[in-house]
């Protein structure tokens, strides 16, 4: 008996028609009621199981997912629950044509940031706006549009007959915690997930929205709890003033021993990476692309500027080098109530970004050590580590059939513009998890945050043209996948 013939390589166009469809009709309302679901993250949401939002997204996602079984006979959609973890969609749908048995893997989440302050006037956290071109709201770009347009790829190659590999789908809900269940998770996944020859990872971000970008390499992440306390009670600040140091103060000095104030530059060698010459060239090309692009992004008020008008430092800024911020503090009242008072006491949340190559246990560490060693005027000084730690991700090299495959769904998908290479500031604990897994796969990090998403901040906007761009790009990486010789 003749052997069957491969199936098809897929048509761009029609992949491209097909996903724009699916974006106007079925997917833009699927990812308006995501946002409409409040499903905060339980780092921010104690009581998360009792509310039940974010069963309710995977519920709702799994749902849909469904009724997608028509169209992709074999399909398997499951919710993994177990008391006190954070709920998982998992998908697997079989391959068609040539390659089946070798399996890409998908993934996202569908737990959110808090919806916090300083939206825009008509817009707000749990009610989408769609204004043409954006569609605003919490959840929508970081991630919830991940699972919908994953499966929408593997849909438009099933509408064509054409080839792609088996397909398996992991999309948790504890990322924004920093993924506490997806070692279990993966754990009681593994014989139904097999080996991996691609992961399609869609919570990253973008330069612009001209082109498809491919995400190289991910920041750590570490942080902790600076506790500066030299009163068991506030004193008269005229009283105490000169007289007993200022926790403030102390607490500025303190920070001194990790950050240069007047660069922002980390003092400490331990938070440093060196930075390999390959992204640094990258990053060179993408500072051309970009410009002042790289800086313009963010919402400055009035004359306030970049610590640096190179657009490539600051790419290499935000990829390769650290970063501190206090991201909270106790002891400080509010400005309208706050009295003639020398405090007993300044906690700061510090928040460290970290080289991709550093290890995040041993950076929190280090840092422990240098603000905790003899502390000024023998005030008590305690820092205590964030219980959730994340390293970062460098991307092995792309294989040659993968950088073709990228450059040439970038140019179907993006009208001719070619592929860009850009490292993010951001972390996804679960890519090193998965590079130690799969260590011959090759790796696909993209996603919509681009210029203008704000993911975690208000106004979060998802820019849907470019999602639907890169829906297509995906199923046409998809089919290159199934085609590959290398």
């Amino acid at each position: 008996m003749p052997e069957p013939a491969p199936a098809p390589a897929a048509d761009p166009v029609l992949v491209r028609d097909f996903c724009d469809s699916r974006w106007d009709t079925e997917l833009l309302p699927l990812v308006e009621e995501h946002i409409r679901v409040p499903a905060v993250s339980p780092a921010y949401d104690a009581d998360w199981e009792a509310h039940g939002f974010l069963d309710r997204a995977a519920r709702a996602a799994a749902a849909w997912l469904r009724t997608q079984a028509p169209a992709l006979p074999g399909l398997r959609v499951e919710v993994l629950r177990s008391p006190g973890r954070t709920p998982l969609v998992f998908f697997e749908v079989p391959g068609h044509g040539s390659r089946t048995d070798e399996t890409v893997l998908f993934y996202g989440h569908l737990d959110k940031q808090p919806e916090g302050d300083g939206w825009s006037e008509g817009r707000s956290a749990w009610e989408p706006v769609f204004d043409g071109t954006r569609l605003y709201g919490r959840g929508g770009a970081d991630d919830g549009y991940a699972l919908f347009a994953a499966f929408t790829a593997v849909r438009a190659l099933a509408e064509q007959d054409a080839a792609r590999p088996r397909c398996v789908g992991v999309f948790e809900a504890g990322e924004e915690s920093g993924s506490p269940d997806l070692d279990h998770w993966f754990g009681a996944l593994a014989p139904r997930i097999g080996e991996v020859g691609l992961v399609l990872c869609l919570d990253s971000g973008a330069g612009d929205y001209e082109r498809l970008w491919l995400v190289t390499s991910l920041r750590g992440a570490c942080g902790g709890t600076l506790d500066v306390r030299v009163l068991d009670e506030g004193a008269h600040s005229g009283d105490a003033g000169g007289v007993v140091p200022s926790t403030f103060r102390v607490a500025r000095l303190l920070l001194d021993r990790l950050e240069d104030a007047a660069t922002g530059e980390l003092r400490c060698a331990a938070l440093h990476g060196e930075v390999p010459a390959a992204r640094r060239a990258q990053a060179r090309d993408a500072a051309r692309i970009l410009g002042d692009q790289v800086a313009r992004r963010f919402a400055w008020h009035a004359d306030a500027s970049p610590v640096t008008a190179d657009p490539e430092e600051l790419l290499l800024n935000r990829a390769w080098r650290p970063s501190l911020e206090v991201t909270g503090a106790d002891g400080l009242p509010p400005v309208a109530s706050a009295g003639n008072v020398l405090r007993p006491r300044t906690r700061l949340k510090l928040s460290l970004r970290l080289p991709p190559t550093v290890d995040a246990a041993a950076a929190v560490a280090e840092v422990a050590r240098l603000l905790e060693a003899d502390p000024p005027y023998g005030v008590s000084v305690r820092f205590t580590p964030d219980r959730v730690l994340a390293d970062g991700w460098h991307a092995p090299a792309e294989e040659p059939w993968l950088a073709a495959a990228l450059a040439g769904a970038s140019r179907a998908c993006f009208d001719g513009a070619d592929l860009a290479h850009i490292g993010q500031g951001g972390t996804i604990p679960l890519m090193g998890r998965l590079s130690r897994q799969f260590p011959a796969a090759q790796f696909l990090a993209c996603g919509v945050l681009g210029p203008g998403a704000n993911a975690h901040g208000p106004n979060e906007s998802l820019h849907v043209p470019y999602a639907r761009r890169l829906t297509s790009a995906l199923a046409l990486t998809l089919n290159a996948f199934a085609h590959r010789t290398a």
